[in-house]
């Protein structure tokens, strides 16, 4: 019997050492730290010598820069959305040009010399370059006029850009350990973290940290590693002093007028489209447009119209449009050299007749020409700054189709943004409704603000009224002043009625086949407009047009002024 127990027993304890070992093989395996170092151009995503990865604050981006002659370069399209939008590339002519208050600092595409005005400016870099269409811009060159920061590693090439500083909560490293991937001790090794090191704490869970390194490395260490953990503050780029951009905004609520002057001889309408008028200090008379696609202006400035208006204590901001449509607003505003003619035409005139301020009323501009159009209101507003020129621009009431007008840096180049807070339902919209409803108003005013202080911005009224026309299903209207619309209720019998909605007097009317409709501008809406306008404490208001209006309008004007 003891012969046949033993090997029992020895079979029995070479299975326990067996499973014992495969178990503790299994242990070592599930709990051991991996030294598996992961590929860092895999890590990077990147598969060319000259890309260089992004760490943009403490993410890393889909964006790439550029590494050549041992220079860093930016796309041109992430140079505005990333760091400064005011850089306007003009391709037709080969410049790159930066705007501040008072200056156009510009360069040819592929030079190492840019000028400041008039002054060249040497650099040992080529600022920029075309690679096929994409332009590509010198960070160092983007740092002359923008703070932010950037610092570059090698091994893969990767750089950690700065544009916002805030607080920041750091570490130190107890002792050598490793960055990993992912958080777990199987996860790829970024790299070996020495004693001692400084890491930033992103993310904080239970066992491991979100941690960025020095080196611009976002991965992953074990709590127990990290010690000495405090918040710091960030000490921010200051390199750059960001210019101020003066505004000639006037003390108290601006009220303008447009004067419709479609000819010369029309400038002697004057004293009648301001006869009854009350607290109107600022007069608009339609003198220039676009008559090519060169620069050139019409102009029907008229000195003695000028003069008059001055002796009525009334500035003239002479408004300039883009209705023609023989001309191409992008290929006027798109090349630096038909700007400069542009506004070098408008800059005379308006100083030849001792104008105040120009009113530019661009309009149905596509998206392609938004971009131009804000660097054309950027360079006119340094010539109107350096003369003493209020610049106002018109606007519709803001919608993601218009987003390109790019109001906010209107607020900022320009002294008044003017909302055109009609139109609402327009002739050719084939929709029969109110022309400027108190929705739609207060809409334009509270979306405006949201990009332009409320003391730059004047929102404008209609001194019109639409009567709109159905019949077998086409709608058609017709715009009327306010005398002919009270006109058109009185002489059609017409019944009107308030309505809360548009806190407009709506009526309207069977005739046959056809369906009249009316909402109507009047003393008790432009009133119940103003209020809302009072309410945001706006810089003023302003109508079109002068004439269309009845007298009692001015009545709730002057109170809106006098508030």
């Amino acid at each position: 019997m003891k012969k046949k127990v033993v090997p029992v027993l020895i079979a029995i304890a070479l299975i326990i050492v067996i499973g014992g070992v495969s178990l503790l093989t299994m242990l070592l395996k599930k709990y051991s730290y991996s030294d598996i170092k992961m590929d860092l151009n895999e890590y990077f995503g990147l598969s060319r010598t000259d890309e260089v990865a992004i760490i943009l604050q403490d993410e890393q981006i889909e964006t790439r820069a550029k590494l050549d002659g041992g220079v860093y370069y930016l796309d041109f399209d992430s140079v505005q959305e990333l760091l400064n939008g005011r850089f306007y590339e003009d391709a037709a002519e080969n410049l790159l040009l930066y705007t501040t208050p008072t200056e156009i600092i510009h360069t040819s595409i592929g030079s190492d010399v840019y000028y400041q005005g008039e002054v060249p400016v040497d650099t040992d870099y080529i600022l920029s370059f075309y690679e096929k269409e994409t332009l590509y811009v010198a960070l160092d060159y983007i740092q002359l006029f923008t703070n932010f920061s950037y610092e570059t590693f090698t091994e893969p090439n990767r750089m950690q850009l700065s544009t916002q500083w805030g607080e920041a909560t750091v570490a130190q490293i107890k002792k050598d350990t490793a960055v990993r991937y992912r958080g777990g001790v199987k996860s790829d090794i970024l790299r070996d973290l020495e004693k001692g090191e400084q890491v930033t704490i992103l993310e904080e869970m239970e066992s491991w940290s979100k941690i960025k390194t020095g080196d611009a490395l976002i991965g992953y260490v074990e709590n127990k590693m990290l010690t000495g953990i405090e918040t710091i503050q960030e000490t921010p780029a200051s390199h750059y002093e960001e210019p101020e951009y003066t505004s000639l905004t006037r003390e108290g609520k601006i009220n303008l007028g447009w004067h419709q002057v479609m000819v010369e001889a029309a400038n002697d309408t004057l004293d009648s489209v301001v006869a009854g008028t009350k607290e109107m200090n600022v007069i608009s008379p339609t003198w220039f447009s676009l008559i090519d696609n060169e620069g050139g202006i019409r102009s029907i400035a008229s000195q003695s119209y000028v003069n008059k208006a001055h002796n009525m204590g009334m500035e003239v901001w002479a408004l300039v449009d883009n209705f023609d449509n023989n001309v191409s607003s992008y290929e006027v505003l798109s090349k630096t050299s038909t700007r400069t003619r542009l506004i070098n035409n408008l800059m005379s005139e308006i100083l030849r007749y001792g104008i105040d301020g120009i009113n530019v009323d661009f309009e149905d501009l596509s998206y392609d020409a938004g971009e131009p159009f804000v660097q054309f209101l950027r360079e006119l507003s340094i010539q109107c700054r350096i003369n003493g020129i209020v610049l106002s621009v018109d606007n519709y009431v803001p919608r993601e189709s218009t987003a390109h007008y790019n109001r906010k840096e209107q607020g900022i180049v320009a002294d008044y943004v003017i909302i055109m807070g009609y139109d609402e339902h327009w002739g050719g919209g084939g929709v029969a409704g109110s022309v400027a409803s108190i929705g739609f108003v207060e809409d334009g005013i509270v979306r405006t603000l949201e990009d332009v202080p409320s003391h730059k911005v004047i929102n404008a009224l209609p001194f019109y009224t639409r009567v709109w026309k159905t019949k077998n299903g086409e709608v058609t209207s017709e715009a009327l002043d306010m005398e002919t619309a009270a006109n058109f209720i009185s002489n059609n019998a017409v019944e009107t009625r308030w309505d809360e909605e548009t806190c407009q007097n709506y009526g309207e009317i069977q005739k046959g086949e056809t369906l009249y409709q009316v909402w109507l501008e009047d003393a008790k809406s432009i009133e119940t407009k103003l209020t809302v306008m009072k309410n945001y404490n706006l810089g003023g208001v302003a109508a079109w047009k002068l004439g269309f209006e009845t007298p009692d309008i001015w009545t709730v004007i002057e109170a809106y002024m006098n508030s």
